[in-house]
């Protein structure tokens, strides 16, 4: 797995004069008030001729295997958007800073990016702990805090944290999708879980409850990210006699199960959720993709092994040409996707957006896209469902319906379709 070993900072300065990204509004929205005319710096961060943003990532540390190649995807489709002109005649600058999956050092990274940087905002920071320990003080700052890479519901609160919206699938929502997949194809199975113990792995398991008869359920077993030794709870698993085993893990620790459980000559059928779908990445940490076979997951965006799909020939297209030493996977699709969705809020926010009429524009912009379902900005931010899949031949398969729910709710199929991608892009 190729590894970031320190801090990246990227971008370009150069004059533009056409929106690209077509498929959406490059004039405000009626909601927006950011302006027209000639561009000017409107915002801190936003220049006539550029957009400068930020972000935390984990480029080092335990959750960096896989999540190291986010930004850079991220970076390559804002490339390609800045070939074709940028947004409303600005080019996007992206600094993206390592926080080692590290609360403490989030807190610092993200500081310095907004004071010292003066980035426009801050965008896919990624992780539950991590960005949990700056959101207060984005939304004290009326920084926009835009599609954080993590599906904890707390990010679904725009009447304290306006300036804050999610990015993936509510984890209590992927959580009750996946129960639902679980209860309908293994009626009568024991069922095991292990789960990170924070938010991540809580909501998971708050939407699991919602599905799979209590009674079905014979452990609960949880880690901590900062202790790599999961053998007591893979043991337990297997004690319990759980036949189905429901992963909340992030990749190395699904990784670490898996291989654990090998060991031992335990041999569940494994569920997890969409941050652990891809087999490149869990592949990779264990060797190949042998022990996935079979492996059930979900997503909210296409698979990268969906070769017939439109959006993941542009997102190759744009790997092959900006960022062609990374695997193509399921990280180089989220990337891609959330950078893509990025540019469509932009455009739709003002010839000269300020910081408040994106936010503005959050909440009546068309953000559709790669997604397999609807994304939103209210009660939930972010996508609204999921699809499932399987490993199979060692890449991942989307099939069946589309799903949609809320936390509370009951759970819809989707039958909506994806928008092409932009020609321009």
């Amino acid at each position: 797995m190729r590894r970031l070993l320190a801090p990246a900072v990227v971008g370009c300065a150069v004059a533009l004069v056409a929106a690209a990204c077509g498929g959406g509004s490059s004039s405000p929205s009626s909601s927006s008030s950011g302006g027209g005319g000639a561009n000017t710096a409107s915002a801190p961060g936003i220049t006539a001729t550029n957009i400068t943003i930020g972000s935390h990532q984990p480029l080092t540390g335990v959750a960096a295997p896989g999540y190291d190649e986010i930004a850079p995807s991220s970076k390559a489709l804002f490339d390609d958007v800045n070939a074709h002109g940028g947004v409303n005649g600005r080019k996007i600058t992206y600094t993206y800073q390592d926080d080692a999956y590290n609360p403490t050092q989030t807190a610092t990274v993200v500081r310095s990016l907004v004071l010292q940087d003066n980035v426009f905002g801050i965008f896919n920071g990624l992780g539950t702990p991590t960005h949990l320990a700056v959101q207060q003080f984005l939304n004290t700052e009326r920084v926009p805090d835009l599609f954080v890479a993590s599906g904890c519901d707390c990010w679904n609160n725009p009447g304290k944290f306006p300036y804050t919206s999610g990015y993936q699938t509510d984890y209590t929502i992927e959580g009750k999708i996946t129960g639902q997949y679980v209860k309908n194809t293994f009626p009568g199975k024991k069922v095991g879980y292990l789960y990170q113990n924070d938010d991540f792995g809580q909501g998971g398991i708050q939407g699991l409850d919602q599905q799979i008869p209590k009674s079905s359920v014979v452990t609960r077993q949880n880690y901590v990210p900062t202790n790599l030794d999961v053998g007591p709870q893979v043991a337990a698993l297997q004690a319990s006699g759980a036949q189905v085993a429901v992963l909340y893990t992030v990749p190395p620790f699904t990784a670490l199960t898996i291989g654990a459980a090998a060991k031992i000559g335990y041999h569940p059928q494994w569920v997890t959720s969409s941050v652990s779908a891809d087999p490149t990445t869990v592949g990779n940490l264990l060797k190949g993709t042998s022990m996935l076979e079979g492996l059930v997951s979900s997503s909210y965006l296409p698979s990268p092994n969906d070769t017939s799909n439109p959006w993941v020939q542009t997102f190759m297209r744009i790997h092959n040409q900006y960022v062609p030493n990374l695997p193509f996977d399921g990280n180089t699709i989220y990337g891609m996707s959330v950078a893509y969705t990025f540019v469509k809020l932009m455009q739709q926010a003002g010839t000269n957006p300020t910081r408040q009429s994106v936010v503005n524009a959050l909440k009546t912009a068309n953000l559709a896209g790669p997604g397999l379902v609807p994304i939103s900005y209210s009660s939930t931010s972010g996508f609204t469902g999921v699809q499932m899949g399987t490993i199979t031949g060692g890449k991942f398969v989307l099939s069946g319906p589309r799903f949609t729910a809320t936390d509370n709710g009951p759970i819809g199929t989707f039958n909506g379709t994806q928008p092409p991608p932009p020609s321009n892009l």
